[in-house]
């Protein structure tokens, strides 16, 4: 059964003993029990009644992954870019539009932009994308690249690399729906003296990004400067690219970066830790923000 975020399930629990064993069944302990799943269901974005993307997510904070959605695609700058963001069921949201009717696919963000703003064609996905990958669906290497808004060289911002070392266990606190399934990636958005000032998850790391990026522009807070963003896994190039979008001059991940991330990072200006865990880190970008 869903029920927002997570799912509950019957599961058969198995366990084994300690030590050695014979290899025989009877050696296992069984148990049927009850347990928690993260949520994992489409969500439909619309702009001015035309589709331009279907993605699967942990439902909650719908609104904010729209807008950080239309940040990330380089719709949007700041909160007055966005008359109006809606959240509808699929099955009752009525379609005015001339893109392909999400009718029926789980719920719909709706949105409305202000007179005059254009979305640039390539913007609309060819298909899904799934909840471990964001930039599914784009038609050419070219539309990987989006137009920065924000000069990211011009930040000064500075971290000890002790308040860097503090921020993982932060997050990873703040996390409520892992604590319950552990199947969510985070992303926290912290100030330079470490106080987490925003937290969002997801079954994808691309829209907890999102959610938290949203959750930025309509507190009216884009660009982050003098913020760290701390991604629970990996560094990808379309993290990084988030990141450089919403004017956030520092990203950190409890994981390796790729190789595009770091080109991506180092040409944008932006500091890209990676491998933040305990008392060590890498720094492979941007080290001159970091003492």
């Amino acid at each position: 059964m869903v029920t927002g975020r997570t799912a509950r399930r019957r599961v058969l629990r198995i366990s084994l003993p300690a030590g050695p064993t014979s290899g025989n069944q009877s050696d296992a302990a069984m148990d049927a029990r009850a347990d928690l799943l993260a949520a994992e269901e489409p969500l439909g974005i619309r702009i001015g009644g035309q589709a331009v993307n279907l993605t699967m997510r942990t439902p909650g904070d719908d609104v904010d992954l729209a807008a950080g959605f239309l940040v990330s695609e380089g719709i949007v700058a700041s909160a007055g870019d966005i008359v109006s963001i809606k959240i509808c069921s699929g099955a009752k949201c009525e379609h005015n539009g001339d893109g392909e009717d999400h009718s029926g696919a789980g719920n719909i963000a709706d949105v409305t932009l202000r007179p005059g703003l254009r979305v640039r064609p390539e913007v609309r996905r060819n298909f899904m994308t799934t909840s471990a990958c964001g930039v599914c669906g784009k038609a050419s290497i070219e539309d990987l690249r989006v137009p920065r808004r924000f000069d990211l060289f011009a930040d000064q911002t500075r971290i000890s690399p002790a308040i860097l070392a503090t921020l993982p266990d932060t997050l990873r606190t703040a996390q409520r729906v892992f604590e319950s399934t552990g199947g969510l990636h985070a992303a926290g958005v912290f100030a330079s003296d470490g106080r987490l000032l925003a937290v969002r998850e997801d079954v994808g790391r691309h829209n907890a990004v999102d959610k938290v990026v949203g959750w930025a522009l309509r507190d009216d807070r884009l660009p982050l400067a003098g913020c760290v963003l701390l991604v629970s896994g990996r560094a990808s190039f379309e993290l990084v690219q988030k990141a450089v979008l919403a004017g956030i001059p520092m990203l950190a991940a409890v994981s390796a970066p790729s190789s595009l991330a770091v080109e991506l990072a180092e040409d944008a200006g932006l500091t890209l830790v990676g491998f933040l865990r305990g008392g060590s880190m890498n720094v492979y970008t941007g080290g001159d923000r970091i003492g």
